[in-house]
C-alpha cells in the first residue's frame, strides 16, 4: 500500500497527520500537486510536482493509484476513478468513500454544480473543524493498522 495525496487542496493539518503516519507505519506517502511542496526529509515521504493545468494532478493520481492503495482527496470524480481501480479513499474530513457511497456523492456534486451554473447561491462547505481532524486521524489509524496486520500475517 502507498498513500497518494491530492495535495493542492489538502489542509496543512491533514498533511502533518499523514507525515507522522507514514513515518510510523513506514509506508510510502506521495503528495501530488501543481505547486512546489515542502515535505519533511524522509525515505517514506516525497512530493511530486505536476505541470499546472485543469485536473493535471488528479490525472496523475489516477494513473499512479493501484488496487489497495490509499488516496486522500476531496475531489469526488477523482475518488470515483480510483475506487474503480480498487483503491481506498478518505476525504480530508475523515469520510471513507467507497463503491457503496460514491455514486450518491457524484450525484449530489453534479446537482450542486447545476444549481450553481443556473445562478443559485449554494454556499460553500463548512469550515474545517477539530472534529474533522479527529475523524480523519481515527479513520487513517484504523486503515493503516489493518494494512500492517495484513502485511504481518503469515
Amino acid at each position: 500500500m502507498k498513500i497518494l495525496v491530492d495535495a493542492d487542496a489538502c489542509p496543512a493539518v491533514i498533511k502533518e497527520i499523514l507525515y507522522r503516519a507514514a513515518e510510523r507505519a513506514q509506508m510510502p506517502l506521495i503528495l501530488i500537486a501543481n505547486k512546489l511542496l515542502r515535505v519533511p526529509p524522509s525515505p517514506w515521504i516525497r512530493a511530486l510536482q505536476v505541470p499546472s493545468g485543469f485536473d493535471v494532478a488528479d490525472q496523475r493520481i489516477a494513473e499512479e493509484a493501484e488496487p489497495g492503495d490509499l488516496v486522500i482527496t476531496a475531489d469526488v470524480p477523482l475518488a470515483a476513478q480510483v475506487i474503480a481501480k480498487g483503491a481506498l479513499v478518505i476525504d480530508p474530513r475523515g469520510e471513507q468513500l467507497d463503491a457503496g457511497n460514491i455514486q450518491a456523492r457524484l450525484t449530489m456534486r453534479n446537482f450542486m454544480e447545476e444549481l450553481r451554473g443556473s445562478g443559485v447561491e449554494t454556499g460553500g462547505p463548512a469550515s474545517f473543524s477539530s472534529a474533522d481532524k479527529r475523524s480523519f486521524a481515527n479513520l487513517l489509524d484504523r486503515i493503516l493498522a489493518k494494512e500492517i496486520r495484513r502485511q504481518n500475517a503469515p
